[in-house]
């Protein structure tokens, strides 16, 4: 991956709309090995997809939490298990396995401390092999960016 590569992939994680002309003008290039270089990345997997950011407050979600969850056991059996049942859920947007106290690290989204509540405790916490499991509450968010560091 060159210089170029990672101007398109900084364009495109900026606006995902941009159609090729647009493109092309933004990295610098002709629109032919442009798009060449597009489907490249896309081949490639280094792009996987294309999608919209969305505002959570609009869509009825104001509630942003980060959940840290400890296995009973760190077996493999243990993390198969909550694995799978932690793809099934909803709310989840991210989980992250983790180094140090914490095994996973959960970033869930809901509409309400009622909802969230019924999360943990008819979703999350049934999970088979679910050790501990502490949360800590957004109240804004400074920043997120889509853009990776060194790819502007």
């Amino acid at each position: 991956m060159d210089q170029i590569d990672r101007k398109i992939i900084a364009e495109l994680q900026k606006n995902g709309r941009l159609n090729n002309q647009e493109l092309s003008e933004k990295v610098a290039l002709s629109p032919s090995p442009c798009l060449r270089r597009v489907r490249q990345l896309e081949n490639k997997k280094i792009i996987h997809g294309y999608t919209a950011i969305v505002d959570q407050d609009a869509c009825g979600l104001p509630i942003t939490a980060f959940v840290s969850v400890r296995l009973e056991k760190q077996n493999q059996e243990s993390i198969e298990i909550l694995e799978r049942g932690i793809v099934d859920l909803d709310e989840v947007i991210a989980c992250y396995l983790m180094s140090g106290t914490s095994d996973y690290l959960l970033h869930v989204l809901s509409a309400s401390l009622k909802d969230y509540e019924s999360f943990i405790r008819d979703k999350l916490t049934r999970i088979p092999g679910m050790g501990t499991v502490e949360t800590h509450f957004a109240f804004g968010q400074v920043k997120r960016t889509q853009v990776f560091p060194g790819f502007t």
